[in-house]
């Protein structure tokens, strides 16, 4: 498994178990003409899996990060908040990625609990495509156009 082609480009994670919100989230990529990679694990051990290079992701490059992690907090297995602990507990590069979290939960105590462990951004899923369009333009443009143009400044 050559990781290191496939993933040279910055990607975005989806840590989803809903497969209408995946083909949401697909959808809304390609209408908001979001060209990175998304790559999707539909629970929370997949993500941490994938994240550190352990389980069925043994030997993946784990310098290779994505631009952005998306993260649903109600996952089986393991839940968000807790993929949200490990990430921010953890060394290196890792525990700075940047993570929104997408959610359907108004748990305002959860989602104070993410607030506290760091993440960047919380967006609950809106009930209409268009919102939810929205919101990933919002992403975009918040943590993909940001990363592009820093890159091409350091270019010059």
């Amino acid at each position: 498994m050559n990781n290191k082609s496939v993933l040279s480009e910055k990607f975005v994670l989806l840590v989803e178990d809903n497969a209408d919100d995946i083909s949401l989230t697909q959808i809304a990529f390609q209408k908001c003409q979001i060209a990175n990679e998304l790559i999707v694990v539909e629970d929370g051990q997949e993500a941490l899996d994938f994240l550190f290079g352990e389980g069925k992701y043994a030997g993946r490059d784990t310098s290779q990060l994505p631009a952005v992690m998306l993260l649903d907090l109600k996952l089986p297995f393991v839940s968000g908040v807790e993929v949200l602990r490990r990430i921010r507990m953890a060394d290196g590069a890792i525990c700075r990625l940047p993570v929104v979290v997408l959610s359907s939960t108004s748990n305002l105590q959860e989602i104070q609990e993410c607030e506290v462990l760091g993440i960047n951004r919380y967006c609950k899923k809106p009930d209409n495509f268009t919102a939810f369009q929205k919101t990933i333009a919002d992403i975009r443009d918040s943590f993909l156009e940001r990363d592009r143009f820093q890159h091409r400044s350091g270019n010059k």
